[in-house]
């Protein structure tokens, strides 16, 4: 049965991922992690980036080891070409692994970037099982028909490079519709594990004489949006609606000056989106809707005053999450068609009712004026229900309860961990390999051609 450690040997397990920083993600690959090692398997994880002061406890405090192989190549080349890189960078620890770990490991657990999947395919004995968060042909901007053709090299080399896996899965039901949209080609469909959360380190006791944790102590009551500091993940929604609850009179003011909003989450000074978006919310904040802000910062040693209405918290520890998930009124979850969101999932865990958009990942994790609501993304909507929780005509006591009931039975990491194993036990049988319908040598010819291309684009087009 699922979940049985007698029913298959131990395995030696490798994860491989980009960045090892602070996201959805990165807290999938850590919990994934941990799940193995809760079945008895070993598990080291290799990385092309993990930096102590920016990433989650676990891959800190040696609960799992990691790796970091690659990291003095470039991330990006005079301000472009970060897929390039990112597969030279992911090739670079590929090539390390083969030269040292050949047969070390049984199975590979890759994620976010399939373009070595052929390359340890082909040279190594370990099976691969591919988690798909979302098709990345599907998150690029094409602006120009240059980008256009730039993008079809890499498009075409992960349809190839994909349906070379093992096993495929994917984070959500939303996700596996549009994997087999964008991959036709790969015959199997791939299966759903929805990404869990580890109760124990949200039920921890935050120690409030942590001075990391008392730069966010208030006496207002606070409202709380976790997101990366990115434009796709829309986090001015927040800030424009809780904008309009004070512009629209929708709460007397006296009311409005006894909330805050909190804007958490990740942040990366080397990323420059993170940087040009913060201004820019920051701005918003401050010049149209004339309210008082304040950054907290890694570096950052004085508490915001009184009188701020909304803190960027840019990245977060361990506690400070925790504290902020214990002591704030409602969460905000701003991304349209989010491939499937662990921070509602979160929120739910602490007793907290959430607004998410009413698309993607969200309407699988979110029930619908039970444990939250599912608006569409459009501030006033957001406002209203805002509102809603603070007059009382929502009881959010009673969907935080109901929330946190829901998480427990459908998103614990002893569930994902049967899952898991099951999933790994389900590969080393053979029970289902990927299919796809290129013959081994087309398919490698295609292969070839492509990272020619590649290099080719590379070495005579900057």
């Amino acid at each position: 049965m699922p979940g049985d450690q007698n029913a298959q040997t131990p395995l030696k397990i490798a994860f491989i991922h980009p960045d090892l920083g602070i996201g959805g993600a990165e807290r999938l690959v850590v919990d994934a992690a941990v799940a193995a090692q809760s079945k008895g398997h070993q598990v080291t994880i290799y990385t092309s980036h993990h930096d102590p002061t920016h990433c989650f406890e676990e891959t800190r405090d040696g609960t799992l080891p990691v790796r970091v192989i690659g990291d003095s190549l470039p991330r990006h080349l005079f301000g472009s070409f970060y897929i390039v890189c990112a597969i030279f960078r992911q090739l670079a620890l590929s090539l390390w692994l083969l030269q040292y770990h050949r047969d070390t490991y049984d199975v590979l657990f890759i994620d976010q970037l399939s373009a070595c999947i052929p390359l340890l395919k082909w040279f190594s004995s370990s099976r691969i099982l591919f988690y798909c968060h979302f098709p990345d042909k599907l998150l690029v901007k094409r602006g120009s028909k240059l980008k256009e053709i730039y993008r079809s090299v890499f498009d075409k080399l992960e349809d190839l490079s994909t349906g070379l896996s093992d096993t495929i899965v994917v984070n959500s039901g939303f996700t596996g519709g549009m994997f087999r949209q964008s991959f036709p080609s790969i015959l199997k469909k791939p299966r759903v594990l929805y990404p869990p959360i580890n109760f124990a380190a949200y039920d921890r006791s935050v120690d409030l004489s942590d001075p990391r944790v008392q730069l966010l102590e208030s006496p207002k009551k606070t409202l709380l949006s976790i997101n990366r500091f990115e434009r796709k993940k829309n986090v001015e929604l927040a800030l424009r609606a809780f904008a309009e609850l004070k512009n629209s009179n929708m709460i007397p003011s006296a009311v409005f000056d006894n909330y805050r909003l909190v804007l958490a989450g990740g942040y990366d000074k080397r990323v420059q989106e993170n940087v040009d978006y913060l201004k820019e919310l920051n701005d918003l904040a401050v010049n149209t809707f004339h309210l008082a802000t304040a950054c907290i910062f890694n570096d950052t040693t004085i508490r915001p005053g009184d009188d701020v209405q909304v803190i960027f918290v840019c990245s977060f520890d361990d506690a400070q999450r925790t504290y902020l998930l214990s002591n704030s009124d409602i969460l905000l979850y701003t991304p349209t068609n989010e491939h499937f969101g662990i921070t509602p999932v979160e929120g739910m865990y602490a007793s907290m009712p959430v607004i998410a958009t009413n698309t993607g990942g969200p309407l699988e994790t979110i029930k619908d004026e039970e444990t939250g609501l599912l608006l569409p993304p459009d501030p006033k909507l957001w406002a209203d229900g805002i509102g809603g929780f603070i007059s009382g005509e929502f009881d959010g006591k009673a969907m935080g309860r109901n929330g946190r009931t829901h998480v427990k039975s459908k998103f614990s990491l002893s569930n994902f961990a049967d899952q898991l194993d099951d999933i790994l036990e389900e590969m080393m049988s053979g029970g289902r390999p990927t299919r796809y319908y290129y013959m081994n040598v087309e398919f490698a010819t295609r292969i070839v051609i492509a990272l020619v291309m590649a290099y080719v684009w590379y070495q005579y087009c900057l």
